[in-house]
């Protein structure tokens, strides 16, 4: 396997470690595949080694302050995602054809991405470089994505309109209609959603533990996804860290790894817990290297929503032997809250009913949404409350503090104002929050709210400042005090 070369990196001047280009190269083909031929699509994301390097855009703050948290650019990884071809081909010296094109990015836009190699990568394996050439000209043309836009990108004679979509959207919102497109020609392939997966053909073998599997992730648990290719691994992997939105998921996830990773003795050793991750895997070996794992989940082929896949069952950890393991979660966890059973009702009803995909997704999407939302918005109001009064805000001091999160005090509110209130489920609310208390998801979410909060006060406080009457107040005020105001402005204005 390790024929695998990096035959070309386009632009040129894009750097890549050594290690990187490694990592890529074991990364960009299938791990498993057992002879099947023709093409197949799947995605990955590599920890960036090395220090810093400067981003093509320099604008990042600008889209990270607007994106949804969930489609941030990330600075310490990158996305791959992976169009391979393997076709019969007596005149290589293995008698396949056996290559893939990768795009690397920091943005998570999976249907987007996916979507543009559909396009470019049957005419590359033909034409190669000038092919590629040209394609990555066309690309530097495209403007920056600009969260709330609509945007007509043109490639090899096609324009693919998408709108980036934007931190104020209301969640669970259908994409807006695409617009703009009486001037195009040729009619534009319009993609209705630049990230979204078929959440449900992903969660179809699992619909009965929907819940567990969303307690798993709010909860940051290590899982391993074994599956039987890197398409099913890493949609599985990218459904399971999309079911907490708008939480954004705080833990590492990688949708597809393999043994080559330079992560994999980190991932395997026995002799500390498992890190907070998701991870994919399709090649058998990992059976017994991830057997101390606490949760894992093992998945045969996706089938489309035709018929009714068997829902895989609930077993002991210890039933997990080696290479003979069947489809199901592999787990000693307890949910603390109890199923959604109409949700399920409704699901397979649909499956009989042979209603569209996208419908039971949408459904399967708001529910999920639902869920987190109940969760989550009795922590915001607690949040809320621990601002300062504005009244207690006056130019001439500096601003109060955000008072501590006290967990105790959260939990007294949760009586008046707990998720019971929105959500039909009933279960051990009070103990799953008390687990979240522990989980990066949690510390990920207070950061960035104590953050935003900081930056409000900030901008009360210049605020009050600017609308304060200094000659007024410095009429009985001493020399002392009117510098001491003055160093103190510098300061805020610096």
């Amino acid at each position: 396997r390790l024929l695998s070369l990096l035959q070309l990196v386009y632009p040129y001047d894009f750097r890549l470690t050594e290690k990187e280009k490694t990592s890529i190269c074991y990364l960009s083909f299938p791990d498993s595949y057992s002879g099947g031929l023709g093409d197949t699509q799947f995605s990955f994301r590599l920890r960036q080694s090395g220090g810093q390097r400067t981003t093509h855009y320099e604008d990042d703050g600008e889209y990270n302050r607007e994106a949804p948290l969930t489609l941030q650019r990330e600075s310490a990884h990158y996305f791959g995602y992976v169009y391979f071809r393997q076709v019969k081909d007596s005149s290589m010296k293995r008698g396949y054809f056996q290559k893939s094109l990768v795009l690397v990015s920091r943005l998570p836009y999976v249907n987007l991405f996916q979507s543009l190699l559909q396009l470019i990568a049957p005419e590359y394996f033909d034409k190669l470089e000038p092919c590629l050439e040209a394609v990555c000209n066309e690309i530097d043309q495209w403007p920056p994505p600009v969260p709330g836009q609509t945007l007509n990108l043109p490639v090899m004679g096609v324009v693919i309109q998408v709108r980036i979509p934007s931190r104020v959207d209301k969640p669970g919102s259908s994409p807006v209609k695409q617009f703009n497109q009486e001037n195009l020609l040729p009619a534009p392939l319009v993609l209705p959603t630049i990230h979204e997966l078929d959440l449900f053909r992903c969660f179809q073998p699992v619909l009965i533990h929907i819940q567990m599997l969303w307690e798993l992730m709010l909860l940051g648990e290590p899982i391993v996804v074994m599956a039987p290719s890197p398409t099913v691994s890493s949609e599985m992997v990218l459904a399971l860290t999309s079911c907490l939105a708008p939480l954004r998921y705080c833990c590492d996830y990688r949708p597809y790894f393999t043994i080559h990773d330079s992560e994999f003795k980190e991932y395997t050793t026995r002799t500390q817990a498992p890190p907070n991750i998701v991870v994919g895997v399709t090649n058998p070996f990992f059976i017994k290297t991830l057997q101390h794992w606490p949760h894992i989940l093992r998945v045969g082929e996706l089938k489309m929503s035709g018929d009714l896949p068997k829902q895989v069952k609930v077993k002991k950890l210890a039933k997990l032997k080696t290479l003979d393991t069947k489809p199901g979660i592999y787990t000693s966890y307890k949910t603390f809250l109890h199923k959604d059973k109409t949700l399920i009702k409704r699901l397979l009803k649909g499956i009989q009913r042979k209603r569209p995909s996208e419908v039971q997704s949408a459904l399967l999407r708001r529910h999920l949404l639902e869920l987190t939302q109940s969760f989550i918005i009795p922590l915001e109001h607690y949040i809320a409350s621990l601002m300062p009064l504005q009244r207690a805000i006056t130019p001439w001091k500096n601003p109060p503090q955000i008072r501590p999160f006290c967990q105790e005090d959260f939990m007294k509110t949760l009586e008046h104002a707990g998720p019971q209130l929105t959500c039909v489920l009933k279960g051990d609310w009070l103990g799953l929050y008390r687990r979240f208390f522990k989980s990066p998801n949690f510390d990920g979410w207070y950061r960035q709210r104590h953050r935003e909060m900081t930056q409000k006060l900030e901008a009360l406080h210049l605020e009050a400042i600017c609308e304060a009457n200094i000659v007024a107040w410095m009429k009985d005020k001493s020399e002392v005090e009117i510098v001491d105001l003055v160093l103190k402005l510098r300061e805020k204005l610096v």
